[in-house]
């Protein structure tokens, strides 16, 4: 199943990202039908150490509203995802917490099987890390995961007082999508990132094939 399917699936869904971000706030509020977060990969702080790695600007968190309005509405959202969907030397970093809230909200707003599906897709692409019980599932997954962007539609991350607050802490940076698709410069970033002259987007960021073998590009 390529992110081209479950997109195509999901276009008929008519969601909103306002209902998305009020359903990912409810869950995490424990106000909602979803409930607190699934914690089943949660760890005690004492007991999950950083990631052994430099932190790097290719390594990115996508929030859950980030992932669910990607899948269910499209716009600054998957113009942001396809950014790093289209690179192969890009890293989506997330706990299996993140993304439970992600499939449980796509779930309530769509179906169980989209939302199955879709994990079967985010799961292929992500590189997992710890989540630490009681952490905000994205920092948790940038902290533990040496990601040094996050990309969230939550306004408790992504308002001035608090990227101030984060910088004290964290190497990190916390954008709203559309923010992120204005910044995000893969040319900028890959002699950093890998080395060399950068030579293009090197997969269909819808169906993460690598770019050459006969598939189109969707842009």
């Amino acid at each position: 199943m390529t992110f081209a399917d479950l997109f195509e699936r999901a276009a008929d869904r008519d969601a909103t990202e306002d209902a998305v971000r009020v359903a990912i706030a409810d869950r995490r509020s424990g106000s909602g039908s979803g409930g607190e977060s699934d914690d089943g990969d949660a760890e005690s702080d004492a007991d999950v150490s950083p990631a052994d790695r430099e932190p790097s600007p290719a390594r990115v968190v996508a929030d859950a509203d980030v992932l669910a309005t990607d899948l269910l509405v499209g716009g600054a959202a998957r113009e942001a995802l396809d950014a790093l969907r289209a690179h192969s030397w890009t890293t989506l970093v997330a706990s299996d917490a993140l993304l439970d809230d992600a499939e449980a909200v796509i779930a309530e707003i769509s179906d169980a099987d989209l939302a199955a599906d879709w994990r079967d897709a985010v799961e292929a692409w992500r590189e997992p890390t710890a989540h630490p019980a009681g952490d905000h599932p994205a920092l948790a997954s940038a902290y533990r995961g040496a990601a040094m962007q996050v990309v969230s539609l939550d306004p408790s991350l992504t308002g001035a007082e608090a990227a101030a607050g984060l910088r004290d802490r964290l190497p990190v940076s916390v954008r709203e999508p559309r923010a992120f698709a204005a910044v995000f410069s893969a040319e900028n970033l890959y002699p950093e990132a890998v080395g060399g002259e950068y030579p293009g987007p090197d997969r269909d960021p819808r169906s993460m094939a690598p770019v050459g073998r006969g598939e189109d590009q969707h842009r």
